[in-house]
């Protein structure tokens, strides 16, 4: 049990700025093993959203206040971590076509037009999306809302763990790279942990919802997204790397709140 929490500590300290205690260190082996935690990350982080928004709802009155708000604080807590990943993943695919000139680019700490383009139009879908949730959910409880902003965070960081699974690291012979510590593959328990760990908000956000079975089929777009980016991702580079897992996770996360908003009309 202590080693499952060193390694959940790890992954908090990895995917975070969330303060561990000081014996938690990068440990390439626990770095490596880490990956099984990431919804449970999402979870932490959702939670944090969550509750952010909840206090600015119950201070300003305002959705769209409440929902600004609450993007910054997820922001702040992860460092936009993934949200980096998402704008290189931009950059090089947008600017490269090349295996060598796309890996280049990505690994470049300066943000292109391609980037802020992406992170422009994520960041508004987001506001507008979740907006739109909270303006449908909150006429009768807050809580399925809330329930709502965990699921997405722990599930749309459910699905990189799957490139984790089947794909090969892209950057074989960088040691340098800055997610080189999650290029060993995953295991099939810990791939287990992972999905476990995913699916259960969205089953307590169906239960919430008075078992509205229909949110399972937002599954179905997510593992579309996830299986065309993998696709993808191979045929340019030949595998993935850290900046494919956190734009995976940024793009199903906006996936998630489309397809909630679909199937709400049939709930």
């Amino acid at each position: 049990m202590k080693k499952e929490v060193r390694i959940f500590l790890t992954a908090l300290m990895f995917f975070t700025r969330i303060p561990v205690p000081k014996g938690i260190d990068h440990n390439t082996a626990d770095l490596n093993r880490s990956s099984r935690y990431f919804p449970m990350v999402g979870i932490l982080v959702g939670i944090i959203g969550a509750a952010c928004f909840a206090a600015a709802h119950s201070l300003f009155k305002d959705i769209f206040t409440a929902v600004i708000l609450s993007l910054i604080a997820t922001l702040l807590v992860t460092g936009a971590f993934h949200e980096d990943g998402l704008a290189d993943v931009a950059d090089g695919f947008g600017g490269g076509w090349t295996k060598q000139r796309i890996l280049e680019i990505m690994k470049d700490s300066r943000t292109g037009a391609f980037g802020v383009i992406a992170l422009i139009v994520v960041l508004l879908l987001k506001i507008c999306l979740l907006a739109k949730l909270a303006l449908l959910m909150i006429n009768t409880h807050l809580l399925p809302f809330c329930l709502l902003y965990i699921t997405a965070h722990a599930f749309s960081r459910t699905m990189p763990v799957f490139l984790l699974r089947y794909m090969q690291y892209a950057r074989e012979d960088d040691a340098t790279a800055k997610s080189k510590p999650l290029a060993t593959k995953i295991s099939w328990r810990g791939l287990l942990i992972a999905l476990v760990t995913g699916l259960v908000p969205l089953f307590l956000l169906i239960y919430a919802l008075h078992y509205s079975y229909l949110l399972l089929l937002v599954v179905v777009p997510c593992g579309l997204l996830t299986l065309y980016l993998a696709r993808f991702f191979h045929k340019w580079i030949g595998g993935y790397t850290g900046d494919c897992l956190g734009a995976t996770q940024q793009l199903n996360e906006i996936t998630f709140y489309i397809g909630v908003l679909a199937i709400w009309n049939y709930i």
